[in-house]
């Protein structure tokens, strides 16, 4: 009886027809800033620091070369599931098992090490919110809340509680941007696009933060989940990428002004997850204990939304793979609209399990320096095959010629694969002999 009627909801969403209006198409966008606001963590806002401490605003065109790189992946993702009705796994299961195997290896170990990485990041917040409070604690907390929120909730909560998140991000950290700029003097840094002498690793590592991301892969599911279900969508479908990846990389822009005009010319340096928390130290200094916590509350927003959003993506991702396992043997033509994916599959269940309470026993061992390094190597190994894997589906014979890729699509997919290439074997590089 269940199964009947969750069939006959997925014929009811798919029913839907999208609206042709733009104030109507505003309306739907949601799947596209849920993917974009869970790739946005610490580490972005790492980087952008950074770089707006030793360079001022001349690396802001590398934010937006990042996000528009993600933005390229993400509606390539979006553009194959909605042209061929096949989740991204399924287009990646066409290269063969190996690959499939490789994809569900990846996910496993990626749920214990970033499990444990974003919960902590999450923790050192709120220990700068509430000093002494033991960070095992918070920690925990974050995890647990994850957890509770994707077991109980289902794809519209998630979503409307991470607009929330965003809603918190928009007015914490890009409000700190208007009063540092409204209050600013005169300028003593360069803002003219640049590539400064010693700005290479940071370069680097802003291209790297915005477009490393496993859980660009869970797009294909959100939109199914929001009743996206054909090639008719894929306007609105890029409208939402757009729009999503246009905020995401204004949050960016904002603390690499916000850390060029408290930080620049003045020595001091920052570096690791501790540098927002010493940014937000000096915003303090400047403007009251006040502003320092409405910083630090959107920073935790950006860090917390890398924890739900993950959570339910990535369970949905496993559970793909499981489908994709156990019945592509038998019918190779089977779908994500034939076997639809829920939050109450016993996979989806199990990695949610997986990714929430194995990683906490990490936080005993400070992480290990050998799960750093494979959890880097990994990393550096995803995102070129990710992108290589789109360049061929979205090229091939499973979507409507008029969908595929033209000349500029793939000239722009090649050098983001170099791109990568070159990013993870810097990445690597620096990790074995730096």
């Amino acid at each position: 009886m269940e199964t009947k009627k969750m069939e006959t909801s997925v014929q009811q969403e798919s029913a839907i027809s999208p609206p042709r209006t733009l104030r109507g198409k505003l309306k739907f966008i949601g799947p596209g800033f849920v993917v974009a606001a869970t790739g946005v963590g610490a580490g972005d806002f790492v980087m952008a620091s950074i770089a707006g401490t030793s360079f001022g605003l001349t690396l802001l065109w590398v934010i937006i070369v990042g996000a528009f790189i993600k933005f390229v992946l993400t509606e390539g993702i979006g553009r194959w599931y909605l042209s061929s009705g096949k989740t991204i796994l399924e287009g990646w299961h066409l290269m063969g098992w190996w690959a499939t195997s490789y994809f569900g290896v990846y996910l496993i170990i990626m749920g214990i090490i970033y499990g444990s990485a974003i919960t902590g990041t999450c923790s050192m917040i709120m220990i700068a919110m509430f000093p002494g409070t033991p960070f095992p604690l918070w920690a925990i907390a974050s995890g647990l809340s994850g957890f509770l929120l994707v077991w109980f909730g289902r794809y519209q909560l998630i979503e409307n509680f991470l607009k929330i998140l965003i809603g918190l991000m928009f007015v914490s950290i890009i409000g700190s941007a208007i009063v540092i700029v409204a209050n600013a003097g005169t300028m003593e840094y360069g803002v003219t696009p640049s590539v400064p002498e010693g700005s290479f690793f940071q370069i680097l590592g802003i291209l790297g933060g915005v477009g490393a991301s496993i859980t660009l892969t869970s797009y294909s599911y959100w939109i199914y989940a929001k009743g996206w279900r054909d090639k008719r969508w894929i306007p609105i479908m890029k409208l939402d990428v757009a729009a999503a990846y246009a905020i995401t990389g204004l949050f960016a822009i904002s603390v690499m002004i916000i850390a060029a005009e408290l930080l620049f010319g003045t020595g001091m340096t920052i570096s690791g997850n501790q540098g927002l928390v010493g940014l937000a130290d000096a915003y303090g200094e400047r403007f009251g204990s006040v502003a320092r916590w409405v910083f630090l509350i959107g920073v935790w927003g950006a860090v917390f939304t890398s924890i739900v959003g993950p959570w339910h993506g990535m369970s949905y991702l496993f559970a793909d793979i499981v489908r994709i396992v156990k019945n592509k043997r038998k019918d190779p033509a089977n779908t994500i609209d034939e076997e639809p994916i829920t939050e109450k599959d016993g996979a989806f269940r199990f990695y949610l399990f997986w990714i929430t309470f194995p990683p906490m026993l990490l936080l005993l061992f400070n992480q290990p320096v050998a799960i750093v390094l494979l959890y880097g190597a990994l990393g550096a190994a995803f995102m070129p095959i990710l992108a290589a894997v789109l360049l061929y589906l979205l090229n091939s014979k499973h979507i409507d010629k008029i969908d595929r890729n033209g000349k500029i699509m793939n000239t722009i997919f090649i050098l983001i694969i170099l791109l990568y290439v070159y990013l993870g074997g810097s990445e690597l590089f620096q990790m074995l002999f730096g």
